[in-house]
């Protein structure tokens, strides 16, 4: 591996661009933050000539891979009648109307920009429709960068608190100090804290949003029964349930975690792979509250809401999600698993302690010698971050790109040929450990 010209530019940018980068995300890469010219298919080709198996993919958005020629020329031809109206245009509908089809809570549906900001309009729409201030949240969960939802994504296990008492742990400096206020922090899959928690701020609960399968730390599955009390307590206590499924949503499922788990939320969010690579978002829900944003006292607005690049993208993406009664998820499934289980022998062989769990089209590997992780907290006290990075590097040098916290994203466009050089790979880098 070469990485002369990738360091090159990343002096450069750090003249002009904050930290060098456009996301903190990528401020971490080892051994520098990579300048990609192209990426294809499973692979990403930087500006040193080096060929990596993406397993980034975008961090999740390209389920197909990278610059599929179908959606390309769908884009294509949809921009050469104009980009951005600030107007209605059919492309719209027709998004919605398949998202209707697809997705159980989705009665109607708006579309946006990123994750972040749908993340937003459903608490501004659950306070609305609510009368309550309040929202809680679980530890480890990610629902974007903005003040109100950024806490307790990644905290010291010091300052996260007592596990039955969570503190709302800022992700950020210079966050506002008010918005602590709102929040009602809790570990995750404990469903006797959730009742605890409810008692003890009845009334002012407006939104439980939980990613509802915990794909930002170690893709822990929730507890059987977990996922269907929430529902239940929802229900009986007059709370918005708030499904954040940015990733999961169409990566899983085409109608995403929700159709997988069988429980339905009253609002949930999306992004990344529903356009298949291209910047994307929506927030859908049940009409009831949906329909607050038809007066126009619940304010959700965007200059480049439903732009014909995204909605072209939208379009062609759920045309193929959905071809072939789901061959799209089967191949998704059969790929992830065959990893998956690589992965496990792999870690038998060399005896490394080496945990792989998630759903297939995303999953996570942790290097831990516990059966299982189920939250933050266990995620944080029993896998081994440092030895992860350890391995990592060695997959960087040989070929493989990984995400900085264990999740693997699979595409369509991975094949045999992909799991076989991860694997042979993998093979080596544990061999070394």
């Amino acid at each position: 591996m070469k990485f002369e010209n990738s360091k090159r530019l990343y002096g450069r940018s750090r003249k002009s661009l904050a930290g060098g980068v456009s996301s903190q995300v990528r401020a971490g890469e080892w051994p520098v933050p990579l300048f990609f010219e192209r990426g294809e298919g499973p692979y990403l080709y930087d500006v040193d000539g080096n060929k990596l198996i993406d397993y980034v993919l975008g961090q999740g958005p390209n389920i197909f891979g990278h610059a599929p020629a179908w959606l390309t020329d769908a884009v294509r031809e949809a921009v050469q009648r104009g980009v951005s109206f600030a107007g209605q245009h059919e492309l719209e509908i027709q998004a919605a109307e398949a998202v209707q089809k697809a997705v159980p809570c989705a009665e109607l549906v708006r579309f946006a920009s990123s994750g972040t900001e749908v993340v937003q309009a459903v608490l501004r729409l659950a306070r609305a429709y609510t009368g309550r201030p309040k929202f809680i949240k679980f530890e480890g969960h990610y629902h974007g960068w903005m003040d109100s939802v950024l806490y307790s994504y990644t905290p010291s296990l010091e300052a996260a608190g007592p596990y039955d008492a969570p503190t709302p742990v800022p992700g950020s400096k210079g966050m506002s100090p008010g918005s602590a206020d709102e929040v009602v922090v809790l570990p995750w899959n404990g469903i006797g804290l959730l009742r605890k928690a409810l008692d003890r701020h009845k009334g002012q609960i407006a939104a439980i949003i939980t990613e509802p399968i915990l794909c930002n730390t170690n893709c822990c599955m929730p507890k059987p029964g977990y996922m269907e009390e929430m529902r239940r307590l929802c229900d009986e206590q007059g709370i918005v349930l708030i499904f954040d499924e940015v990733i999961t949503g169409f990566r899983v499922a085409l109608g995403g975690a929700q159709e997988v788990l069988g429980v339905t939320p009253d609002m949930a969010t999306y992004a990344k792979a529903m356009a298949g690579g291209y910047p994307m978002a929506m927030f859908a829900g049940k009409q009831d509250i949906m329909r607050l944003l038809e007066d126009g006292s619940t304010v959700h607005a965007g200059t480049l809401n439903s732009n014909i690049v995204a909605m072209s993208a939208t379009v062609a993406s759920l045309d193929r999600l959905t071809e072939d009664d789901g061959a799209v998820y089967r191949r998704l499934y059969e790929t992830g698993e065959k990893l998956m289980d690589g992965l496990r022998e792999l870690a038998r062989r060399h005896e490394v302690g080496l945990l792989v769990q998630g759903p297939g089209p995303v999953f996570c590997i942790s290097f831990t010698t516990a059966q299982e992780v189920t939250d933050y907290r266990s995620h944080k006290q029993q896998t081994d971050a440092a030895r992860y990075a350890e391995f990592r590097k060695g997959m960087m040098e040989r070929g493989v790109r990984l995400t900085a916290r264990g999740t693997f994203f699979i595409s369509t466009a991975h094949t045999d040929r992909e799991i076989e050089a991860t694997l042979k790979a993998a093979d080596e880098v544990m061999r070394g450990m």
